[in-house]
């Protein structure tokens, strides 16, 4: 059974003190204690951004990639071990912007990922430009004054609905319990499952604040949303009227991309490549 210690990771953290951040990683931290799911069957992949930082935070294996390619690389373990279960945690810059066109397509071939997004409206790392997913108007340090943001944000929930994700959530970084229980549904689900986690980013979001989010969200569940409709999910995706639900929006279940594949039999982290066959093959096309 993993404990909380054997996951203290091996870095000092230095997100800034009160960012949304925190809440995420003692939620994932808490997921994994309750899942009975070995130490080295989970592999964290991550992007560029404050959300990038999360492997040197957590005693994990992890790869920690490019601006904007966490899925891919993602997409490539699950290919050569099935067995594991791999987690990308991603910015809304690194996910919604450079790498919407990898969400987008890992979502509809149904890749078995479990994908959480740290959205705060933002771009942190880089000193506050305004994200994808930050709101018309949004004021930021460089959108163009003074109507601020001069574009609609971009849903992450409701793309990977239409995308064909098979688990859509959202999650906030101060609902702890909620959070703990999307991550672990997230996790254990057979598909593409994305997770998208509103967070404040205390420096350089002053509107999406905790008390913003304090305010207005409110439980899918106790509000009797059935997830098994997809239509009301992409309808309750675009529901803002001064409240934002947050659980379960859509699942199902679909074949998944590898099902689909043909791949030796052995797995291709084990599969040894005969070169002289190779070779052969190589031979037999040219001649």
């Amino acid at each position: 059974m993993i404990t909380v210690e054997a996951l203290e990771g091996p870095q000092k953290i230095t997100w800034c003190t009160g960012c949304g951040n925190y809440g995420i990683l003692a939620a994932l931290k808490k997921a994994i204690v309750e899942l009975d799911i070995s130490h080295e069957d989970y592999v964290l992949v991550s992007g560029i951004g404050c959300s990038g930082k999360i492997p040197h935070y957590i005693n994990l294996n992890s790869f920690h990639t490019l601006h904007g390619r966490p899925i891919p690389v993602a997409t490539g373990l699950h290919m050569a071990n099935k067995d594991l279960h791999v987690l990308v945690h991603t910015g809304d810059g690194d996910c919604l912007g450079e790498g919407m066109g990898h969400f987008i397509h890992a979502a509809r071939r149904n890749v078995d990922l479990a994908v959480f997004i740290h959205n705060n409206g933002v771009n942190a790392l880089t000193k506050g430009q305004f994200s994808p997913a930050a709101p018309r108007g949004y004021i930021s340090k460089t959108s163009p004054p003074p109507p601020g943001s001069p574009m609609e944000p971009v849903n992450g929930v409701a793309h990977a609905i239409v995308a064909g994700a098979t688990f859509v959530a959202r999650g906030y970084s101060g609902d702890q319990k909620m959070l703990v229980e999307l991550m672990k549904a997230a996790i254990t689900h057979r598909g593409f499952a994305v997770v998208d986690i509103l967070q404040p980013c205390v420096t350089w979001n002053r509107k999406l604040t905790w008390r913003y989010f304090n305010e207005r969200t409110y439980s899918l569940e106790e509000a009797g949303h059935d997830p098994t409709d997809r239509g009301l999910a992409l309808q309750k995706a675009f529901e803002y009227n001064g409240k934002i639900p947050i659980g379960i929006f859509y699942r199902t279940e679909a074949p998944l991309l590898i099902d689909g594949l043909s791949l030796p039999d052995v797995p291709l982290k084990d599969h040894v490549t005969d070169r002289s066959r190779l070779q052969a093959l190589i031979d037999d096309q040219i001649l």
